[in-house]
């Protein structure tokens, strides 16, 4: 059934829902996108959707880039379904034999049927085995990632608890890469925590601004948490930092781009990560690769990943906001404490450099084509 006689000869296309939101998803696309085609693979990103707001990743691609529709997510009429049955025949049968990685659930019942033979489907989920046990997508990834040559998940936690519990028979792991590996790393002695992301519902920075305003309580008073990110979210938690004594304390620093997030990293001493719900967030292992310790609710598989508990971070259990609050309390309160975590973090972040996650990539291409 091998289409290609080995990783280095195929064709890869990576179809997404959108291709060019600002978000996990897309990041992770584009980055492996340009890496396997610095290698010499002939590579493709296929949008089904235009983004609302695209956002550029990479400043000069060596990869086709796609979009199928003009319209962002949403439902389509049939006229517009057949449209993009004709559109998306017509581009595949360009590609060379290769393989089809289709980035979720829902890309995954829109594409494979119209993949030719000569492209192998490879399925990503990521998303957590947590979260897709609590919501539709678990019955989607039963019901169609089996039937796929491989079913790819974000940690080893992940891809065997989806292997036992579900019987796919088919899983393989590969993390998400670091978009690039820094040569410098923060010295830790800025009294500023750092929480990264959309500022929307399901990351639940009210938390972190609760624990952060009850942590600051026992650290000197200079402490500040910056927000990087844009979000719906943005009013209401200025009202949250108010109504919690810290409006003064609580800088929104609105969306960063890409090349300057290492200012930042540099500057941060501690990384808060409160959300409801993670695959295997980037964020961490960036602050990580800068030395930076991180603070994060245990949510899934990537993140105890990411982050062994006590060795390179500190991990609370989920929504526990007094939890958070001490672990990070004891982090603003000891800078030997931050550097004996963040040297560790930094060791541990090796495994998500770019270099080692492509050739997992390339392995996994080698493997399916055996």
């Amino acid at each position: 059934m091998a289409a290609v006689s080995g990783g280095r000869a195929g064709a890869v296309v990576f179809a997404c829902m959108d291709a060019d939101t600002l978000g996990g998803i897309q990041r992770v696309t584009h980055t492996v996108a340009q890496g396997l085609a610095e290698r010499g693979h002939e590579v493709h990103v296929i949008g089904l959707h235009r983004a609302e707001s695209p956002f550029r990743y990479v400043e000069r691609p060596r990869y086709a880039h796609h979009v199928i529709h003009r319209a962002p997510v949403g439902r389509l009429s049939r006229l517009a379904r057949r449209r993009e049955h004709r559109a998306l025949g017509r581009l595949l049968r360009q590609v060379g034999p290769g393989f089809a990685v289709l980035t979720s659930p829902s890309v995954v019942t829109r594409v494979k049927a119209l993949l030719p033979g000569r492209l192998l489907p490879i399925g990503q989920y990521h998303g957590s085995y947590e979260h897709a046990r609590g919501s539709w997508h678990l019955r989607s990834v039963r019901r169609h990632y089996g039937t796929l040559e491989k079913a790819v998940f974000l940690s080893e936690d992940d891809a065997w608890r989806f292997s036992e519990q579900e019987l796919l028979p088919n899983t393989w792991s590969i993390p998400n890469p670091l978009p690039a590996w820094p040569d410098r790393t923060a010295g830790l002695t800025a009294h500023r925590v750092l929480g990264v992301g959309r500022l929307e519902g399901v990351k639940r920075f009210d938390r972190l601004i609760s624990a952060f305003a009850r942590a600051r309580r026992n650290a000197d008073g200079d402490w500040e948490l910056h927000l990087i990110g844009e979000g719906a979210e943005r009013d209401r938690l200025r009202e949250h930092a108010a109504a919690c004594g810290v409006a003064d304390r609580v800088v929104f620093r609105g969306t960063v781009p890409a090349p300057e997030m290492a200012r930042e990293y540099l500057n941060g001493s501690v990384l808060g990560l409160s959300s409801e719900h993670e695959g295997l967030p980037l964020v961490l292992a960036e602050a990580a690769s800068y030395g930076v310790p991180s603070v994060a609710f245990d949510v899934s598989g990537g993140v105890r990943s990411l982050v062994p508990h006590g060795r390179t971070g500190l991990l609370v259990p989920p929504a526990d906001v007094a939890g958070l609050a001490d672990a990070l309390g004891g982090l603003m309160a000891s800078a030997p404490e931050r550097r004996r975590l963040g040297a560790a973090a930094r060791a541990h972040a090796e495994a998500f450099r770019p270099d080692r996650v492509l050739d997992r990539w390339e392995e996994l291409f080698e493997q399916v084509t055996r």
